[in-house]
């Protein structure tokens, strides 16, 4: 079934209800579809974004991009701005004044050591569209201009009422699962009557975008991701759209001043956007503006019953550093194979509440490192309180978010509970609840990255040509628990399925000896590892899989 079955007049029967069809929604409907999980989403809206924002995609989310096979597709709506690089920091554009904040976002090209991946500027208007069309390839019935009226959930799933914005018809739909992805302002988070945490609103934008037949050569060859104008008289934060003739300008507004947003004429934005460059009489004709705020909240639980919040229905945090949207976006596909294993039959119900031990607390520290990286960059229209910000030793990274955020409770077994969420450092060496790491290999006369094995099932890893005998301990011990579970063995024996395409040991590189082996999940995340042979791999291993999936109700058979 690639599409939810109709359960009568006005009436709809599916597994997964997402409400909201922006970056968030549209991503849980591709990881569904990707794991073959018929689901219907609901839109208020008429199609995706129309407003250039949220262009950066890191690369943790560009990595499950790739698995989800859509990297490419991402890669070449984004190829606009692909020669852009840093962020600039300076009281005009006319001459060489300012400085940069960074140049380049992948200096030395050190990141490959890390992923197959890189970061990817593609603003929201551009990635929806792709995300959508990719969606309903894979089947996602995907309704816009459909508005959620109400729901109601019971032991048994979740009953929602929604309207179609164009023709006012009511529709019933009755789902397993309801997914909210609809936003800050979150109807469905109301609704559960689900609070926040967090100091809240941190500052608020005018996001205004314009055209100018004459910034370009202005501009000059300065490439950058953003340029933060500081002019006391008129700072802002100016974005390349097409390095042309496109351009978007973040206004500071203060509506705590009384500052209404209809003050934001064309003739006041384009008189800051001039003074803000030091070009009198440039040319800018504006196109439009929308408000945007800047917020630090964190919904007090991430699942209600049968009900999950994902994106900035869960979390809001400032936009520097694009934080944010690739937290939602890795929301969704960290939900996403938890309720297809939980809807396959091969995990219990008791799977879905890793999804709030898991990302909450990465929603958390996430959210304090966008906050510090606003004040680390005088975002304008920022005036933090004292001491706000990344605390002593001045400016920190963030490969180490990015990358690093560790899982110390939830659906891992052998993780240490004392480990930070976001270590100060990037480590990846293959302990349970963290990223696994990557490593070019080998497969039938093909590359691919650890990475790429990690999307459908669980994963084991072991070496060849052990007598440990970890892949048919796999075979059996999927067979009896009537699950997915991909067993690879990697050396260059006859018996290997994976050959190491360099020189690095990949049991090493996980933390394991020759003879032991390392349980990945479908996220990629490392769930278990057994550093060398227990007497018996198979009970282990079914030890393993039975408490990460929630399997109470597997007995054990010898």
């Amino acid at each position: 079934m690639n599409r939810s079955e109709a359960a009568g007049e006005g009436e709809h029967r599916t597994p997964v209800l997402v409400v909201g069809g922006s970056l968030v929604g549209l991503s849980t409907s591709l990881f569904l579809g990707r794991l073959g999980v018929p689901h219907t989403l609901v839109e208020r809206h008429a199609g995706t974004s129309t407003h250039p924002r949220g262009r950066g995609n890191n690369v943790r989310t560009m990595e499950l991009f790739r698995v989800a096979g859509i990297q490419r597709r991402i890669e070449e709506a984004a190829s606009v701005l692909a020669a852009n690089s840093g962020i600039l920091q300076t009281p005009g554009l006319v001459g060489d004044a300012g400085e940069w904040l960074f140049r380049e976002i992948d200096p030395g090209g050190g990141l490959a050591r890390f992923s197959p991946a890189r970061w990817c500027l593609c603003s929201q208007n551009d990635l929806e569209p792709v995300l959508l069309t990719c969606a309903r390839e894979l089947g996602g019935d995907l309704r816009y201009s459909t508005e959620l009226m109400s729901f109601d959930q019971d032991p048994e799933g979740v009953t929602a009422r929604v309207k179609s914005v164009e023709t006012g018809e009511h529709t019933t739909i009755r789902a397993d699962y309801l997914v909210a992805a609809d936003g800050p302002r979150s109807p469905v988070r109301e609704r559960l009557g689900i609070g926040h945490t967090g100091p809240g609103d941190l500052f608020h934008n005018v996001s205004i975008t314009f055209v100018s037949r004459d910034l370009a050569s202005v501009v000059g060859d300065r490439r950058f991701i953003i340029c933060y104008l500081t002019n006391p008289e008129a700072d802002g934060a100016l974005l390349p759209v097409d390095n042309r003739e496109r351009w978007v300008f973040h206004a500071p507004w203060h509506p705590e001043r009384g500052e209404t947003l209809e003050e934001f004429t064309d003739e006041r934005c384009r008189e800051h956007i001039r003074r803000a460059v030091g070009v009198a009489d440039l040319h800018v004709e504006v196109t439009g503006r929308a408000p945007w705020h800047a917020a630090e909240r964190i919904a007090e639980r991430f699942a209600h019953g049968r009900v999950f919040l994902a994106g900035d229905s869960a979390h809001e945090m400032p936009p520097t550093g694009a934080f944010g949207s690739n937290t939602g976006i890795q929301d969704a596909h960290n939900l996403a194979w938890k309720l297809s294993a939980v809807l396959g039959g091969w995990a219990g119900p008791g799977l879905l509440d890793s999804y709030d031990a898991e990302r909450r607390p990465v929603a958390e520290q996430t959210s304090v490192r966008a906050s510090a990286r606003s004040v680390e960059h005088s975002h304008p229209g920022y005036a933090p309180e004292p001491g706000a910000g990344g605390g002593p030793g001045g400016k920190k990274g963030i490969l180490n978010v990015v990358l690093g955020h560790r899982y110390p409770h939830g659906a891992v077994q052998g993780a240490d509970p004392t480990t930070p969420v976001v270590p100060d450092g990037l480590r990846l060496t293959g302990e349970p609840g963290s990223r696994a790491p990557h490593l070019w290999l080998n497969r039938a006369g093909t590359r691919v990255s650890t990475l790429d094995l990690y999307e459908r099932s669980m994963v084991l890893l072991s070496s060849a040509g052990t007598h440990a005998g970890w892949h048919t301990a796999a075979a059996h011990v999927a067979r009896e628990l009537g699950m997915p579970l991909d067993s690879y063995r990697i050396g260059e024996g006859p018996d290997a399925e994976l050959s190491p395409a360099g020189d690095e040991d990949w049991a090493q590189l996980y933390g394991v000896t020759a003879d032991g082996a390392v349980l990945v999940r479908p996220d990629g995340f490392v769930a278990w590892r057994s550093e060398g042979a227990p007497e018996n791999p198979a009970s282990a291993l079914r030890s393993a899989l039975v408490a990460v999936l929630a399997r109470e109700d597997v007995h054990r058979r010898a």
